[in-house]
């Protein structure tokens, strides 16, 4: 260890990242001391990290990262959550902002302050990378002043913020690539909730708990879109047809307008989503390049409705992971379930087929052996199900009966993996 470069050793101490590692280890010899305190580049003060930041008092807890911070020179990752911490000094967290902006790259920020300050104006128009930024307000941005010059990635989470606002702090990262939006407060100057955001160089948008009337996001770059656990009137994607990656999880959406923005879709996954087949199936349609197809615990608009195997054979030739999920305790499904298997067209590239249903019956296991047939390049079957913890003596007959099933019917597919998921 003795001939070990100090630098090398400043990379080992950033890698520990928790500032209360970092001071323990830099104790070790005047080397190491040296080594934090001239090529130390994260550091982390976490009040998940140690429990014992939740038992000091608010001040003595100020001194600490003080002392911590003032003692390293060109910091580039710095981190302060404070969960349940009380209210900091605001002079004191504009010296730890202003000490360290001029080499920092990437801020994660969650720190409650009084009077509340404004981390736009501290940090921008520096080296800033990426920001996270939670529990705090934004208002009143100026783009032309409050620029991040560098900044790639955003994450907005619990924040409060107009839609104005929000659309302007966009204007101002001329760079941005990821944004993620998490339960934001969304201040609006009239009754009806509207956000409209425009950015050419968005590339990936994380979108969770939202609730609008209006959510239009218009960039001609985007790749990857996530929505979950939203409720929105309209959704509106205006882009030219570069997004690859498209998730919807349990998100309510009365109108889903994406134009010709998902004619390149390689992934597809939704669950816990109301669609009308028809209409889902021709927004997607013209991905030809689709690889990855899932469709988990849906609920159909019509109750004839199925997903229809022959169509998804015929028009994503490249599908090589599929998987399906539903809720199997109404009779009439094994009908539509039939209905839904008819065809000649094979599924020839998937190789890994994932299989739900709500319950374990014989549909299920019918539905089973039928897709099997229609995938002859399979090497690997995952089967979800769902199983109580009180069963009846019907129910156990019906699970083991599935059981034989499955063995019997893999016999005739040994070079397919098959494992077993119940929840």
């Amino acid at each position: 260890m003795d001939y070990l470069p100090v630098e090398v050793i400043g990379n080992i101490l950033s890698q520990l990242g928790a500032a209360r590692d970092v001071i323990v280890a830099s104790a070790t010899c005047r080397k190491w001391r040296e080594a934090c305190r001239k090529h130390l580049h994260t550091l982390s003060f976490n009040s998940h990290d140690w429990p014992l930041y939740r038992d000091l008092s608010t001040s003595r807890l100020e001194i600490l990262i003080t002392q911590t911070l003032f003692q390293t020179t060109g910091l580039q990752c710095l981190s302060i959550l404070m969960d349940d911490v009380d209210e900091f000094s605001a002079s004191i967290v504009v010296a730890w902002l202003m000490y360290t902006r001029e080499s920092l790259q990437w801020l994660f920020y969650n720190v409650r302050t009084n009077p509340k300050i404004n981390i736009l104006d501290i940090c921008g128009r520096q080296k800033l990378e990426m920001l996270v930024l939670a529990h705090n307000s934004v208002s009143g941005v100026e783009p032309n002043y409050q620029r991040f010059l560098c900044l790639k990635s955003l994450s907005l989470s619990y924040v409060s913020i107009s839609a104005l606002d929000l659309n302007l702090l966009l204007t101002a990262c001329p760079k941005i690539e990821t944004l993620a939006l998490v339960n934001p407060e969304i201040a609006m100057s009239d009754a009806q909730v509207t956000v409209e955001l425009n950015s050419s160089t968005l590339k990936s948008i994380y979108v969770e708990a939202v609730s609008l009337d209006k959510f239009i996001l218009e960039t001609d770059s985007l790749e990857n879109l996530h929505l979950k656990d939203c409720a929105l009137e309209l959704f509106e994607l205006i882009g030219k047809g570069t997004l690859t990656y498209f998730k919807i999880d349990d998100v309510s959406i009365i109108h889903l307008d994406v134009g010709d923005a998902v004619d390149n879709l390689e992934t597809v996954d939704v669950s816990n989503f109301t669609i009308n087949w028809s209409k889902f199936y021709q927004m997607i349609s013209k991905s030809s390049t689709l690889r990855s197809l899932r469709l988990w615990d849906v609920v159909f608009d019509e109750e004839d409705e199925i997903v229809d195997v022959e169509t998804i054979a015929l028009c994503f030739p490249q599908l090589n992971h599929l998987a399906l999920s539903y809720d199997l305790r109404d009779d009439l499904r094994e009908g539509i379930l039939h209905y839904g298997l008819q065809g000649l067209s094979l599924l020839e590239n998937v190789n890994v087929l994932e299989l739900g249903s709500t319950v374990i019956n014989d549909v299920f296991t019918h539905w089973v052996a039928g897709l099997l047939q229609r995938c002859p390049n399979l090497s690997k079957l995952v089967i979800h199900g769902v199983i109580s913890e009180t069963k009846t003596h019907e129910e156990c007959q019906m699970l083991a009966g599935f059981t034989s099933s499955i063995v019997q019917l893999m016999r005739r597919y040994i070079h397919v993996d098959v494992q077993f998921e119940f929840e």
